[in-house]
């Protein structure tokens, strides 16, 4: 787990480059606290690293440079399969002279280039450089894990972990992308490789960029989601694929040369991974729980624990505080990049500090929503699917469409999604699948009402429908819960990994999430959508999987929070209260142009109205302040 920055020149002179390199590397020292490397290839690239050392924890320096000179490596994240390629390359006369996955990976790279990169099972984001001819590949894992950010200036091409890197260089000026913007106000994070400042892109997940000097020249995506159904086995045949396949993936990512343990929220997923960590473990694992004091609406801990003393496992809990919240947001604004539209980002870092105290590696159960359709709205969804199918006697997703008498049954758990399904229902009924999920997902009906009349005006819905339409519009599946899940993958997912990168390598902790396997992707998108989604009942097939390794009572809560945070409590007065005001009404936040001061007084003044509208204005203005502004 590290942090890298490369400047690639066109046979330009890149010694007056050096400084600039060394304060890029300043930015990101969280990251890599255990040490730094730096190479330059005459007119050529200028590469740097920052090291937290996980695996063979003397040798494996970078950049790491091929016996020949030749090819030369910057790599952040972890290969998990590392051992078994490690073999593969001795089979092929491959010497190698440390332990570490940083040179298997270089070894990979050399014999296969990337094709390589459908060999790894691992978090990463890299640039593998030849001198020979000035080419090289910068690539992202499947998921988006590992962040990874370019741009191109005065014929110069940077990449950077993080885009405080780029705020070294005194050329770059922070500016706000405006296409970004409505896409952070719509949807309260960017779909595609828009950042939001102007000029800065990141490569997605799953993709490669190959290029030559500062020149860009081809993006290619290594992966994707197979939606190739598999309707010849059962199942039973299914559940058994990913039960094995969970538990290699918890093996494989529990190597480490280094302290280990868990985050524990309580629910399925996190209870999950920690339990299989400690079977395979066959010791007690630290276990890391946040929660807060405010209500029992807040408190998960009984659950938790609960799965803590079922494997005999090393409690620690931490109970974030208001004042702690008004004191470090806004250094966690800047530690994102971005801002976010969930206050969650608060008592993730609070787990994040705790666990650090303890360990320098935690797994945890991200993922597991989008893999296996864990999310309510699924239910709203398909539940006007349904209805629609049995009211005009079709079957738009043909054989594999989930009957409305199935759903019935387990419609109960919607009780706490009557305003959701009233405000969805109120738009129409029976549209397109694109249509209808869009009005679940797009949050700017609650928001235009806050936008100043100015930029409501240039507030292009069309614009925003047709870049939600390509990526849910997955071309390979007719199937409803695919296509909703597809979506979270590829966009939601990547925001909430954003946020639980910056939050651990904020602290110099790294996290491994077993869950996004791309071996597991593959199983379940081949899972017929009716099994998958069984009788409309969310996460049917982990719950099935699971079901003898986890006790009942967490196997059948009903009350999953999601880590929230009481900021409708805490915005009834007192330090919070005072901070938000002072935030939102302040000179600068007035004159952005964005929201409407009315609306913002009258949101911060009732508390419980908007809540996430408010936070999501709340990280944008810090974000200006942190950023923009200076």
């Amino acid at each position: 787990m590290c942090g890298i920055v490369s400047i690639h020149a066109s046979n330009s002179q890149l010694e007056d480059k050096s400084p600039l390199l060394d304060n890029m590397l300043q930015r990101i020292v969280h990251r890599g606290p255990d040490g730094e490397g730096k190479l330059h290839v005459e007119n050529q690239v200028l590469l740097g690293h920052r090291r937290l050392a996980i695996i063979d924890l003397e040798h494996g320096k970078q950049p790491m440079v091929s016996d020949d000179n030749r090819y030369k490596l910057i790599f952040n994240g972890e290969i998990y399969n590392y051992l078994e390629l490690r073999q593969l390359l001795i089979q092929k006369e491959v010497s190698f002279k440390t332990f570490s996955d940083t040179e298997v990976l270089l070894q990979m790279l050399i014999q296969f280039g990337a094709k390589a990169l459908n060999k790894l099972n691992g978090m990463f984001s890299f640039i593998f450089h030849d001198s020979r001819n000035n080419e090289w590949i910068a690539a992202r894992d499947p998921f988006g894990i590992k962040p990874l950010y370019f741009h191109e200036a005065d014929g110069y091409l940077y990449f950077a972990s993080e885009i405080k890197c780029f705020l070294a260089d005194p050329n770059f000026k922070a500016k706000r992308n405006e296409k970004a913007l409505h896409q952070y106000l719509a949807f309260q994070m960017c779909l595609d490789d828009e950042t939001l400042f102007e000029g800065v892109r990141k490569v997605l997940p799953g993709h490669y960029i190959n290029g030559s000097g500062a020149k860009i020249l081809q993006n290619i995506c290594f992966w994707d989601t197979n939606y190739v159904i598999d309707d010849n086995h059962n199942e039973e045949y299914f559940l058994e694929k990913i039960r094995l396949t969970l538990e290699d993936s918890v093996r494989l990512q529990l190597r480490s040369d280094v302290p280990l343990g868990a985050h524990l929220s309580g629910g399925i997923d996190s209870s999950l991974v920690s339990t299989l960590a400690s079977e395979q473990l066959g010791s007690p694992v630290p276990f890391f729980h946040g929660k807060f004091s405010e209500s029992p609406a807040y408190d998960e801990s009984k659950y938790a624990k609960i799965i803590s003393d079922y494997t005999s496992g090393i409690f620690h809990e931490v109970i974030p505080s208001d004042r702690e919240f008004v004191e470090i947001l806004p250094k966690l604004i800047y530690a994102l990049d971005e801002p976010v539209a969930g206050p969650g980002l608060f008592p993730q870092y609070a787990v994040s500090k705790l666990a650090k105290e303890h360990v320098k590696v935690v797994l945890g159960g991200q993922g597991g929503d989008e893999l296996f359709g864990g999310y309510a709205r699924y239910l709203v969804g398909y539940l006007e699917q349904a209805l629609k199918g049995a009211i005009y006697e079709t079957q738009e997703e043909g054989e594999h469409l989930v009957s409305l008498q199935s759903i019935v049954p387990h419609l109960p758990v919607l009780k706490e999604y009557v305003p959701l399904l009233s405000q969805f229902w109120g738009k129409g009924l029976f549209g397109d699948m694109d249509q209808r999920y869009f009005r679940l997902v797009d949050r700017s009906q609650g928001v235009q009402q806050l936008l100043h009349p100015e930029l409501l005006e240039t507030f292009n819905k069309d614009y925003l429908f047709s870049t939600f339409q390509k990526v849910f519009n997955h071309p390979d599946t007719l199937s409803y819960i695919n296509k909703m899940t597809h979506f979270d993958q590829k966009t939601l997912l990547p925001a909430l990994l954003q946020v639980e990168d910056r939050v651990s390598m904020h602290v110099s902790l790294e996290s491994r999430v077993p869950l996004l396997d791309t071996r597991i992707a593959d199983i379940v998108t081949s899972i017929p959508p009716n099994l998958k989604f069984q009788g409309g009942r969310t996460k049917h097939l982990l719950k099935q999987t699971v079901k003898t390794l986890l006790p009942e009572s967490i196997l059948n809560r009903k009350d999953k929070m999601g880590f929230p945070v009481p900021l409708k409590e805490w915005m009834q007065g007192g330090p919070v209260k005072e901070f938000v005001s002072d935030v939102l009404l302040s000179k600068q936040s007035k004159n952005r142009g964005i929201y409407s001061e009315r609306s913002l007084e009258d949101m911060i003044h009732n508390p419980g109205v908007g809540g996430r509208q408010l936070w999501g204005a709340l990280s944008l203005e810090l974000w200006h302040q942190q950023f923009i502004d200076p």
